[in-house]
């Protein structure tokens, strides 16, 4: 695919600015038609894909972009899913309502059942299919086009790694929320779903406002789940990175281009981070899902690397899930407001930051 030539992300409509913040303009989005149609997107290639009216068979790339649909109120138009989400892992209103969904593929759906889905669009969560544990390729554009089917992405995922600056707030993440209500028709839902998020940061930035950003707690993200022979850093224009500044918090990695890097324990040691955020994937029940943080912070505290980092050695863990922290999605703000809530806590006392 000409626009699915980066490594793993998460969904894109359309790039817009480099921060995001005009991607939702009408230059590249809404129409002057009848209920906001036509409606144009752009990818991360400048290709651009216009809606004249709502889809009405979508098949998502995996959980994320399913959960983004649901949440606006168009997860009836689903017809299809890769990745599902295991049962409990969505919140408990979007949770029955997603295990109904066909599940097509239960990593990468497979090239051929994608392209006989039926769909009007395929909302594509990855830029790169080959690290996702399924077919080398997925279906060329042309292919695409063939089926009747319309292929977009998420920009704050699929096309960040390629952009040139960091990811530094979550605008991009809001401009996809908004796109994708452009083109489901549930703009009015989507833009409810923005300003929910824009409160909540809002509520953490007025409160660290104040505090210099080289004052502010060096932070590690420990993807536990992505093995711990050689540990994975969120770069600079991973989601992940976004949440973490807002929260008042310095990525220990902030100097990596990209979404994704595998780096050694030494670069961790040489970081000697302040915190650690104990990157653990939801298992299906509290029970299960606190185990495996307890197993991520047994290896920290009993491998000889990293057992004397002044995080380790303090106790000063923070356990919170890797979806809501490195998958775009409206999550990211209730994250946000964790960490923020974990680092300062006196300044937030009392905000509404840490609920």
């Amino acid at each position: 695919m000409a626009a699915a030539v980066l490594a793993v992300a998460a969904l894109a409509t359309g790039c817009g600015s480099a921060d995001g913040r005009t991607a939702a303009g009408a230059a590249d989005g809404q129409g002057d038609g009848a209920g906001g149609f036509p409606v144009t997107v752009t990818d991360c290639d400048g290709r651009r894909t216009t809606f004249s009216e709502a889809p009405r068979k979508i098949v998502t790339s995996n959980a994320a972009s399913l959960e983004m649909l649901l949440r606006l109120g168009a997860g009836d138009r689903v017809v299809g899913t890769g990745f599902p989400p295991g049962k409990g892992k969505l919140p408990p209103e979007l949770d029955a309502r997603a295990q109904r969904v066909p599940v097509l593929g239960k990593t990468v759906i497979p090239k051929e059942k994608l392209l006989g889905s039926g769909a009007d669009v395929y909302v594509d969560t990855f830029a790169s299919m080959g690290n996702m544990g399924g077919a080398a390729t997925g279906p060329s554009e042309e292919e695409f086009a063939a089926a009747g089917i319309k292929h977009i992405y998420l920009a704050s995922t699929a096309c960040a790694p390629r952009k040139k600056v960091p990811q530094r707030d979550l605008s991009a993440v809001e401009g996809d929320i908004r796109r994708l209500g452009l083109v489901t028709g549930t703009s009015q839902r989507a833009v409810q779903l923005v300003e929910e998020m824009e409160k909540k940061v809002s509520s953490v930035r007025e409160a660290i406002a104040d505090v210099p950003v080289a004052k502010r707690p060096s932070y590690f993200f420990f993807d536990f789940d992505a093995g711990t022979k050689q540990p994975i850093a969120a770069c600079n224009r991973q989601v992940a990175h976004a949440v973490l500044t807002e929260a008042g918090a310095r990525n220990v990695f902030a100097d990596c281009a990209g979404d994704f890097k595998r780096v050694s324990w030494e670069d961790v040691v040489g970081k000697n981070p302040d915190w650690i955020q104990l990157g653990v994937r939801n298992r299906g029940s509290a029970a299960a899902t606190e185990k495996a943080f307890d197993e991520a912070e047994r290896f920290l505290k009993e491998f000889p690397a990293t057992a004397g980092l002044r995080a380790v050695r303090e106790g000063k863990f923070l356990r919170i899930g890797s979806e809501q922290t490195t998958i775009a999605g409206v999550g990211n703000a209730d994250t946000v407001r964790r960490i923020a809530a974990t680092l300062y806590p006196d300044r937030l006392a009392g905000s509404g930051a840490g609920r």
